[in-house]
């Protein structure tokens, strides 16, 4: 009984959110890898781009909320959802025709993209929080949990509850359906085995008549789809403010070169490894380890080896070491 009490408790408190946040940031570092693996470099503004997604999202859920439109038990968002989409790829098919096609043109180092992306980082991020404000702003509705803690605990009789939100659920669940439906898009359209031809061999491509500019917009069209669709998940489960998505840069770049960048499969596999990384190196054992050991055993510290505060330090040091001694990731040689 005890062992089961502890595994309840480090389920509710590491399993359950380390596989949502997972979910999140490996919807997140597919955008980056798709956007690396077509046109070769790093996207420093996708943060900020989830941050745009999401914003759009939250005002078209704040708008059917004041008219009461509603798909109670699920939460509103859901149903603001496609129009984040739509005004998110409106939005990066204007920066990418205003900014990064001259570059193309130009056919500048991938370093002088990078720098530009940052400026458009710094960009989108001012927008956001221009008009939506730089504060916490919460848009969940509906039903909250699936299951309350309290409710498991008088069903099984444990002394520990396990709890599972509505926006956990549905993150898991979109992550499962998104993934299935890009790896389909990528291996059994033509439009997406063209990607793939042009991410493996430019020239080749080029020689073979697929069109550059189809691919490069189905590219930003996906990225900013995932994007917005992460942005809104992570801003559900937790809740919206801008700053957080730029902090979010972080960890969504650590999971994409942990799995491998420009490996979709990476991708997926990096931001479970980040998230259980970053959860369980600040998760504090010591009623877990109390339910395990005799009672005169029992630990007076809160046997934490870092503070929620540092957890972003996780990802930073699984990033070098990861640069150090594999710096292909995971998934070595993979492309989109």
């Amino acid at each position: 009984m005890e062992l089961l009490n502890a595994f309840i408790l480090l389920s509710n408190f590491v399993l359950v959110p380390a596989i949502a946040y997972g979910s999140q940031l490996a919807l997140g570092a597919l955008g980056v890898t798709v956007i690396y693996g077509i046109l070769r470099f790093s996207n420093f503004a996708h943060g900020d781009t989830m941050a745009f997604g999401a914003m759009v999202t939250i005002l078209f859920t704040w708008w059917f909320q004041s008219m009461g439109i509603s798909i109670h038990p699920l939460p509103t968002a859901l149903l603001a959802l496609p129009f984040g989409i739509l005004f998110c790829i409106g939005f990066v098919l204007a920066t990418d025709r205003v900014i990064y096609r001259f570059y193309r043109r130009q056919k500048a180092a991938p370093v002088i993209f990078l720098i530009a992306s940052m400026g458009v980082m710094f960009v989108t991020n001012g927008i956001v929080r221009f008009i939506i404000g730089p504060n916490d702003q919460q848009f969940a509705d509906g039903e909250r949990f699936i299951i309350k803690a309290r409710t498991f605990k008088k069903m099984t009789g444990l002394a520990e509850g396990l709890s599972f939100k509505v926006s956990q659920g549905i993150t898991v669940v979109t992550a499962i359906l998104v993934v299935i439906a890009l790896f389909w898009f990528l291996n059994r359209t033509r439009t997406g085995k063209s990607m793939r031809a042009y991410s493996d061999n430019e020239d080749l491509a080029l020689l073979s008549g697929i069109n550059p500019d189809k691919v490069v917009m189905v590219a930003w069209i996906i990225a900013a789809t995932l994007a917005t669709i992460a942005g809104t998940l992570y801003g559900l489960d937790k809740s919206f403010k801008p700053f957080t998505y730029l902090q979010l840069l972080l960890p969504i770049f650590a999971a994409a070169i942990v799995g491998g960048l420009g490996s979709p499969i990476g991708a997926i596999a990096g931001g479970f490894v980040i998230a259980f990384s970053e959860i369980m190196v600040t998760y504090a054992y010591k009623k877990f380890i109390a339910y395990l050991v005799p009672e005169s055993w029992e630990p007076d510290t809160l046997v934490q080896l870092l503070s929620t505060d540092y957890k972003f330090a996780v990802s930073f040091m699984i990033l070098l070491l990861v640069l150090l001694f594999r710096p292909t990731g995971i998934f070595a040689g993979k492309s989109v």
